[in-house]
Formats: C-alpha cells, sequence, structure tokens
C-alpha cells in the first residue's frame, strides 16, 4: 500500500443502507438483529429492497448478514440460525440480481464482514477470538460471493482479524472503517486514521473505505486516503447521532437527519470522487431514492459506472 497519487474515471457504485431500508419498509417495533429479523418473519421484503437499489443502479450488492454473527445471535436469537441465514441472505440476494436479468449482468455480490458484537465499539475479546469468528462466516460465504466487504470497522485489530480471514479466500476484499464524529481522524475506538493506514500496509486490500459515519466525517477523512495506490472511497449514514447504541439494543432509538436529502448525499459523494474516490453509495438511511440519484450525478459528471472487478483493474 505505497503512497502515490491515483486519479479515477471509473466509479463502482455500492448500494445503500439495505438494513435500514428492510427494517423501515417491514413497520414492525426494532429488533437487536435488526433486519435479519426482518429476513426470518417476512423474507420478500429483503429482496424487494435488494432489487430497488439495483434499479436504482448499485453494482454491488451487499447481503442482509450484518446482524448474523455468532456472537450476536447467542445473545439476541438462536445460534443455531448462523448458516441457515447467512446461506438465507446470500440466496435472496442472488435471486434479486436474477430476477432483474439483463440490467445486472455486471452487478457483483458482497458478503459482509461487521463488527462481531455490536456497531460503533471496539471488540475486547482476544485477536484470535475474533478471526475465529471471522473464518466462520467467510468459510460459509467463499464459495457463493464475488467479493468481501469488511464495513463499519471500529479498530485496528478488528481490521486485521477480519482481514486476515477474508483474504484467506483469495477474493476481492474491501475494508472500511467507521469514524469517530466528533473526532474525524480517529476510528471509533480512538485510534487515528494514520495509525490504521500504517498497521494495514501488509495486508494485500484491494480497496480501503470510510462508512457510517456523517457525511461531512467521511469528508474530512478522506484527505487521508488520496494518495493510496489502491482504490479507495466511502459510504455516509444519514442519523442524527449514533452514540445512544449500545451493542444488544436497537436501531429504535436512533433517528434520521432531515437536512439529508438526495441531492444533499449526491453532493457530499461527488466531493469525494473528486479527490480520487472511486467506490461509493450510502449506508443507514441512504435509500434507494439517494443512490438512483447519485447515479445521475455521477453520469453527468462524465464518470463511468462499472464494477468493482473493472475498478479493481483500472
Amino acid at each position: 500500500m505505497a503512497i502515490t497519487t491515483q486519479t479515477m474515471k471509473n466509479i463502482c457504485l455500492l448500494d445503500g443502507g439495505t438494513g435500514q431500508e428492510i427494517y423501515k419498509r417491514s413497520k414492525k417495533p426494532a429488533h437487536p438483529l435488526w433486519s435479519a429479523k426482518v429476513m426470518i418473519d417476512r423474507p420478500n421484503i429483503v429482496k424487494e429492497v435488494h432489487k430497488d437499489f439495483l434499479k436504482a443502479g448499485a453494482r454491488i450488492l451487499t447481503i442482509n448478514s450484518y446482524t448474523v454473527t455468532p456472537t450476536r445471535l447467542r445473545r439476541d436469537g438462536e445460534v443455531e440460525w448462523f448458516q441457515k441465514l447467512q446461506l438465507q441472505a446470500t440466496e435472496i440476494a442472488l435471486n434479486a440480481r436474477d430476477e432483474l436479468g439483463s440490467i445486472t449482468e455486471d452487478v457483483q455480490i458482497a458478503a459482509c464482514l461487521p463488527p462481531l458484537t455490536g456497531s460503533y465499539v471496539p471488540d475486547e475479546r482476544s485477536f484470535a477470538e475474533i478471526k475465529q469468528e471471522y473464518e466462520q462466516i467467510v468459510a460459509l460465504q467463499e464459495p457463493i460471493v464475488d467479493l468481501f466487504l469488511i464495513e463499519t470497522i471500529a479498530s485496528i485489530k478488528e481490521a486485521k482479524a477480519a482481514s486476515e480471514a477474508a483474504l484467506e479466500s483469495g477474493k476481492t476484499v474491501y475494508l472500511s472503517f467507521t469514524l469517530s464524529d466528533r473526532q474525524p481522524n480517529q476510528l471509533r475506538s480512538g485510534e487515528s486514521i494514520h495509525e490504521a493506514l500504517n498497521a494495514m500496509i501488509g495486508y494485500s486490500l484491494d480497496a480501503i473505505l470510510f462508512n457510517c459515519s456523517f457525511p461531512e466525517t467521511i469528508t474530512k477523512g478522506m484527505k487521508s486516503l488520496q494518495h493510496l495506490n489502491i482504490p479507495f472511497g466511502g459510504y455516509a449514514n444519514g442519523f442524527t447521532t449514533v452514540e445512544p447504541l449500545k451493542p444488544g439494543e436497537t436501531v429504535g432509538q436512533l433517528s434520521a437527519r432531515s437536512d439529508l436529502d438526495e441531492e444533499k448525499y449526491a453532493s457530499h459523494v461527488m466531493e469525494w470522487i473528486n479527490v480520487g474516490a472511486s467506490i461509493v453509495g450510502g449506508c443507514c438511511e441512504v435509500g434507494p431514492s439517494h443512490i438512483e440519484h447519485l447515479h445521475k450525478r455521477i453520469e453527468e459528471e462524465v464518470y463511468g459506472i462499472v464494477s468493482s472487478q473493472k475498478i479493481s483493474q483500472s
């Protein structure tokens, strides 16, 4: 991961905040398993959300398995659900892509390697324990998915454990950190972006991203990525704050910003693209209409929208 200036004309467009969109469409009280609970009860909602993001122009579809980790299932559900729900999430994403036919010919399916215990707080367990759990997820997903998206990672330890597990698959691996909205130069663990990037130099990652922080936070953090010699980018959330949320609690206590409409969000993302970002999309509270509008803005700026494979080959 040597430091050289990178400019990209092609953009890979991720989907948006799939989990939050699924939860909102369910019109049910929030559950600690979030959109995975909806998938158990009403799987068709999950497929329709995937299809709406694809119709909006997304070229990477991330499976709905964010809370399907052994640790979370042990705490909030049944650990015996792990394999079934992981595979169900993958099957639904594949079916959504297949049902839309020719418009999804270059769409890739991304496995989700999330925080194992809860969002926004570092996992306090040993490196070995964390890596072993990521390996369980990778073993189920590797034969089916096109790439691995390690996302919303709050600490260097988790980033290393997830990266080692995912890289063993031999597939494309994207790593995405979540940043502190109070201190945009830091991960939510308090470790600096500089420390995190230095810690990952020895890992053959295919992209580095920032996600699930304010768009303004990611704009500030993006300056730290613009000289990497691998693709970089980001996808922000639209929450007013995430600070009330603790592991085992629900997103029902979080609220959406009222000032982040489709045009405003797209303008933030175009700032990232203008400094070299080539992989962009949306996180929580960024819906299909945001992605559709972003798709149009990217094309208006005379950028091509391509698959992650073509980004990696650029």
